[in-house]
């Protein structure tokens, strides 16, 4: 059994940035695609962004976040990471990181593990 645990989440000023870090345990973490999801305030969870299982592997960035939200991971440490920059009000959510195993996937509903999820609040 897999579990993801996320930190890093807080309080922050438009303009500024945020680290998330999803903590990974249970399974070889290395064979898993990671992916970060987003849900604000009465929506649907959408994708932020993916990386592959190897480390420095291939990435795909939703549209939203793209140039500004930077993803990696250490499989050393069993840790991927988000790195937010630039953040915007419509930033605002709750943040969920994900595994599958294999190919990295934009659609949550491929995921098989997530998170308990981190809010990020961005004001004003």
């Amino acid at each position: 059994q897999v579990q993801l645990v996320e930190s890093g989440g807080g309080l922050v000023q438009a303009g500024g940035s945020l680290r998330l870090s999803c903590a990974f345990s249970g399974r070889a973490f290395s064979l898993y695609a990671m992916g970060w999801f987003r849900q604000a305030p009465g929506k649907d969870r959408e994708f932020a962004t993916a990386i592959n299982w190897w480390s420095g592997g291939r990435t795909s960035y939703a549209d939203s976040v793209k140039g500004r939200f930077t993803i990696s991971r250490d499989n050393g440490k069993n840790t991927v990471y988000l790195q937010m920059n630039d953040l915007k009000p419509e930033d605002t959510a709750v943040y969920y990181c994900a595994a599958v195993r294999g190919e990295m996937r934009t659609i949550a509903t491929e995921y098989d593990y997530w998170g308990q999820g981190t809010q990020v609040t961005v004001s004003s």
